[in-house]
């Protein structure tokens, strides 16, 4: 069985994993005596984003349920310390809405184009602006809950967040120039 088709790989486990920690993110998160942890946990959970796509890459284990799982286990990541991050006062409503509404929008067109068996690969745009997006969001809720230097980490946080959603969306108009090809490519 070819790499492409297997299903337990050490990436797609880091994936799995990723997916399977986002509710104990949030319940930290949450209790204000676990809050640090969760922030904490919350870094490790994103930063095995870069992790299993490296090991994925460097072993050869690409495989088709990878490539669903990695950015599915971003998008809920998002979603969930977004909305986490609201309900604790750690972000303004309007910069969560930035993020959220472009992912409702990637969302609604990665069901959409599944349903007409097109595929669309990950950009690397999309990859460095989640990443940049991580890092914005979790200073700025690091320093809106006035943990150590909040000050810092608040403007490091902001500038990175006005990077981040910046490429998201330039990552998004990329991802509609990509389906209008596939979709013509369909047609033909």
């Amino acid at each position: 069985m070819g790499a492409e088709r297997r299903i337990v790989t050490l990436p797609n486990v880091l994936s799995a994993i990723r997916i399977l920690l986002i509710p104990v993110v949030v319940l930290m998160l949450l209790a204000e005596r676990t809050r640090f942890g969760g922030l904490l946990l919350l870094g490790l959970v994103v930063s095995t984003d870069w992790v299993d796509g490296a090991i994925a890459r460097r072993t050869g284990t690409v495989t088709e349920l990878g490539k669903v799982l990695d950015p599915l286990a971003d998008r809920l990541a998002v979603l969930a310390a977004v909305v986490t991050f609201i309900a604790i006062g750690a972000i303004p409503l309007w910069a969560a809405l930035v993020v959220l509404a472009r992912d409702a929008v990637v969302l609604l067109a990665a069901v959409w184009i599944a349903t007409r068996g097109i595929r669309i690969e990950v950009r690397p745009i999309g990859k460095y602006a989640t990443f940049t997006l991580w890092w914005g969001l979790g200073a700025v809720a690091w320093g809106s809950l006035g943990y150590a230097l909040s000050n810092a980490f608040l403007v490091f946080g902001w500038t990175w967040f006005a990077v981040g959603a910046l490429e998201y969306y330039v990552a998004a108009g990329l991802y509609a120039i990509d389906l209008r090809r596939a979709l013509r490519r369909q047609a033909a």
